[in-house]
Order: structure tokens, then sequence, then C-alpha cells
């Protein structure tokens, strides 16, 4: 799917076959074994990848998810759209992405940290503060990512905070980069309903997923005075026309691991969420659940992603001819935890440290000015918003390649 949409985009630029092929290939993938001795004695091989895309611009930057479905085909295209939104945001990073092939919720927290420490040691020659810096992803948090500093750091022999991003305040983490990501998919949500001349007080929002995005989406969408009527994880979904108390649902979560038997709201299918009335749709937990099958049906105003690489093909051509479906797609929307992780490796550069009121405020700046040039961008050519966004980011990247040349 990340193929065929830079073919696109490419054919739209016209750009030669040098630098089309150039632009398209990762320049690392890389593979290793993991060998894990778990809590009962026995020992079990997992499988750990890490797709570098570029670094003509600068360190690859990306998450590390640890999921059962991980393989290296998913890790690379996530690279890909990585690499594109570092772009779009005018980041100076390439795009990075790695992952585990193991299931997090049936390890302990020992497992997990064997699984981690192992995993950085096979990429220590590959990674560093100016080559390649790892952030949380699905199945991972800001735990992993100490653990992560630490393995790097003690083989240093020295601290290097800014190997990773997105760890704890008190290992030099950054003010509101927990939130980032769900701050800036809900505040771009507002701005397309500003767009639209929907007042926020009058709309109504369904958030798909409830983990670390989803979470912080409702959050924030629910401080802006928006109806959170529909909210759906693994275990199940829940629908109140009255609106969900998201805090409410947040400490059921933690209680119980999951939205189902949250007496606040009704139980609903979670296919069927998905087709609900609302304002803004929020699809913000795995990628390919918009489909040419449910796109017709949808009747949201606003779709912005959260997830990587929530809608196919054929849904965008669903929505290009329906025309009634405002799209912030995920190169752009989910953009605010890399603009975050880059504000934190920063801070660590710099040995300082900013108050989440500066970084928030310096976030939707950026968020802003990206959404603004995508706007304007698909309005001059008669683009659809993804496609916009995506030939902006592949032409920066390759205007640098170009400039840069290729090195005998």
């Amino acid at each position: 799917m990340a193929a065929e949409q830079f073919d696109q985009v490419a054919d739209f630029l016209e750009l030669n076959d040098e630098l089309r092929e150039r632009c398209k290939w990762p320049k690392r993938l890389i593979t290793v074994t993991i060998p894990v001795r778990h809590d009962d004695g026995s020992t079990q091989v997992y499988f750990g990848h890490r797709v570098q895309h570029h670094l003509t611009r600068g360190p690859v930057k990306g998450g590390l998810r640890f999921h059962p479905d991980v393989e290296l085909g998913e890790v690379a295209a996530l690279a890909m759209w990585m690499n594109w939104k570092c772009a779009l945001m005018d980041l100076p990073f390439g795009g990075g992405k790695g992952g585990v092939n193991c299931d997090p919720r049936h390890l302990s927290l020992g497992e997990q940290e064997r699984i981690t420490r192992r995993y950085t040691m096979e990429m220590i020659p590959f990674i560093g503060e100016e080559i390649d810096v790892m952030a949380p992803d699905m199945g991972t948090n800001e735990q992993t990512m100490a653990w992560m500093l630490d393995t790097y750091s003690t083989h240093a022999g020295h601290l290097v905070p800014g190997i990773v991003t997105g760890k704890p305040i008190n290992l030099q983490g950054s003010a509101g980069r927990t939130r980032a990501t769900g701050h800036g998919v809900a505040f771009l949500a507002s701005r397309a309903l500003n767009k639209l001349g929907v007042a926020l007080r009058s709309a109504s929002a369904v958030v798909q997923g409830f983990g670390n995005v989803g979470l912080h989406t409702a959050l924030t969408l629910a401080s802006y005075g928006v109806d959170v009527r529909g909210i759906s994880d693994v275990t199940g979904a829940l629908w109140s026309e009255k609106g969900i108390d998201v805090q409410k649902l947040s400490d059921h979560v933690a209680k119980t691991g999951g939205v189902v038997g949250f007496d606040g709201a009704d139980a609903i299918d979670p296919a069927e969420m998905l087709c609900q009335p609302c304002d803004v749709l929020a699809p913000a937990a795995c990628g390919m659940v918009i489909t040419g099958a449910n796109a017709p049906r949808l009747q949201c105003k606003v779709l912005v992603e959260g997830a990587n690489g929530p809608t196919t093909p054929e849904a965008d051509a669903v929505f290009e001819k329906r025309g009634d479906i405002f799209v912030v797609p995920d190169v752009l929307a989910n953009a605010g935890g890399v603009t975050v992780s880059y504000f934190e490796w920063v801070q660590n550069l710099q040995r300082y440290r900013w108050t989440e009121r500066e970084v928030l405020t310096r976030l939707e700046t950026i968020l802003e000015g990206a959404f603004n040039r995508v706007l304007q961008f698909a309005e001059r050519h008669g683009l659809a918003h993804r496609t916009a966004a995506q030939a902006l980011a592949i032409q920066t990247v390759a205007e640098v390649k170009s400039q840069r040349g290729m090195f005998p």
C-alpha cells in the first residue's frame, strides 16, 4: 500500500527514474534474532527488525513496536511513511521503524526487559544520536525506552539521553511527549471542523482505539467541548448519544484492562461504531480498518487518522467520489509524536528543558503550518489531501537527494 501511494505521487511529481528509485527504496533493512530465556526456564528466539529509510536529511527517527504480527515488509512501509512525515513537518530526520514479533500481553516485565536489551545490543552498530533515534510505538512505552537508554549508555560508558525519545521525564524525557500524538490528532480535527464551520461545542466524535494515541485524542477532544460518543479497543466498543466520560473510562481501563464492561455507555459492534453518525472519526488503532467495503457507509464529516495507514487506497477512491469527507491523512494527523520527539532530542543535545506549555505551543504552531501547506497545495493542484501531503514530503526528499548528488 505504501509503495502504491509512492508510485502515484512520483507520477504526479514526474520524478525521473533515478530519483524515483533512490527515494523509494530504504537505505538499510536489518533483521536480527533475539534468543530470550523465559521466566519458566524455556528459551524462545524472536525476530527483530529495523528499517532505516533515508539518512539524507538527518538521522532516522521512528518507533519500536512489540506485536505478534510484526514482519519486515510492515516495518519497511512504516519507515517509508515516517520518512514522508518528517519531511512534511520539516524536521531534520529521515524515517525509521523497528519491531519485534512478540506479544507483550503474554510476557512478564522481566521477559520484556530481556527482549528489549538484547534487541538494543544487536542494533548498537546501527544506532546513535546522529544515526537512528527510536521511540515508543504499539506495545512499547517509556519503560521500554528507559531500558534501551540504559543498555546503550552502559555500552558507551556514559549517559546518552538522545539515543531514544519518549523516555521518562527524570531520564531527560520531554514534558508533553506522552500526550503529543493524540493531542495533535485532536488539534488538527478541530482545525478541520473550523474549516467546515462546525462549532466544537456542538460537535461529536468517534475514536477507534484506546491506547496512548486514542486516549489522548479523546481526552483532548473532550477538553474542547466535543462529545465523544464512541470509543473502542481490542476488548470491544462503547456508544453513548450523550457522550462518554473519557476520564472515567480511562480509570475503568486501568483497573480492568479494557473498555468492555464500562457502565457509562452501551456496548456496540466495533465495526458498526465506525459507521455511526458523527462529526469526527478518528481511527487510532491499527492499519487498514477503513476499506472499500465500509467507506461508503461512513457518516463522519472529518476523518482524522491517528493510526498509520488506517485507510486503504480503495477507500480513498470512494472518498474522492463522495467528496463529502474532509480527510486529515496519517502523515499529517499523527505527526505530533515525532514532532515532540524532535523537541525532546533537541533538549537532550542542548541539555536544556522546556515546559509542557512551550512544547505544546510549538507543536501546534508546526502542525498549523503543515496543515495550511497541505490544504493550499491540494487546492492549487486539485489533489486529495493525502496525495498533497505525500507530494510535498516526497518533493522535499527528492530535492535534497538531487542537491547532495550520488556518491560514486
